[in-house]
């Protein structure tokens, strides 16, 4: 079962979720930060590395001696990675998502491909839970195939938790696709509520099951709980505005573990997901 926690904004306690999910379970399980830009699941977590793998996208070379600036790789190229003027064509790296197309249509085969690093995926083993960190290295400008490189650690048979970037753009989709459920972790605040709807709109769209962690229950007001109720949205978990937590956060400490009263709150998390989210939605399944 792969279960997704994302956030329509940053800072509503996604990671604390994610994290602290993870440990409640008692059982091998994978835990994926796929917010590749600014990963921080790793503070939370004391273990052993495991090692690090190099990840590179194939790019474009061109071989002058045979291109005759024909442009049919500038015209195939729908991000402008390839740009020709009747010329040799000029590429940039940053635009290039690696589909190979334009060494398929240069008819003079003056294309050939290269690695181009684009960051590092780490594994880390903390008791049960094994992370897979990505991190995107500085200056690179597309994260979905480094988050697509740590989806690929994932190993049958395991429970997954992936910490998803925040917001609704492509990395958040990347992360998203083909999971089994998502986690909407939002906070009862006018900004929560606006970038909420954002986030059910999109894993709507994805047809994916959903439902709401609410963080810091007891600082803004009830538009939230009013949102959810008249989408029927479940909310799944209220975690109250407890300055402990946050001291504990600060700390670099799992919730779980520095307040032990939640850990009844998680599990019962865990719980309203797969029998709430998953199997009402595999049972539906079976019966269409």
């Amino acid at each position: 079962m792969t279960i997704a926690v994302a956030s329509g904004k940053g800072g509503t306690g996604k990671t604390t979720v994610a994290v602290n999910l993870a440990r409640v379970l008692d059982q091998p399980v994978q835990l994926f930060d796929c917010d590749v830009e600014e990963p921080n699941v790793h503070l939370f977590l004391k273990g052993t590395q495991q090692g690090e793998d190099v990840v590179s996208i194939p790019v474009p070379v061109v071989d002058e001696k045979l291109c005759d600036a024909c442009g049919e790789c500038s015209r195939f190229c729908e991000y402008h990675a390839l740009v020709s003027f009747g010329t040799k064509p000029l590429f940039f790296p940053e635009m290039c998502h690696g589909c190979g197309g334009c060494t398929k249509v240069c008819p003079r085969k003056a294309i050939s491909e290269q690695g181009h690093r684009i960051g590092l995926v780490e594994t880390m083993q903390a008791g049960d839970i094994t992370l897979v960190t990505g991190r995107l290295d500085v200056g690179v400008a597309m994260a979905p195939p480094l988050i697509r490189a740590v989806k690929a650690r994932r190993q049958g048979g395991l429970t997954a938790i992936l910490d998803a970037p925040p917001g609704t753009s492509c990395p958040v989709i990347a992360t998203l696709r083909d999971t089994d459920a998502v986690v909407l972790v939002t906070e009862p605040t006018p900004f929560g509520l606006n970038d909420l709807k954002l986030a059910v709109d999109m894993v709507r769209e994805l047809r994916i099951p959903f439902g709401v962690v609410v963080n810091r229950v007891g600082v803004g007001d009830e538009r939230v709980h009013a949102f959810c109720r008249e989408q029927s949205i479940p909310i799944l978990l209220e975690i109250p505005d407890d300055r402990r937590i946050a001291e504990a956060y600060s700390r670099g400490e799992l919730v779980v573990e520095a307040l032990p009263e939640y850990r009844s709150q998680f599990m019962q998390l865990w719980k309203s997901i797969t029998t709430g989210l998953v199997e009402k939605t595999e049972v539906t399944h079976a019966n269409l």
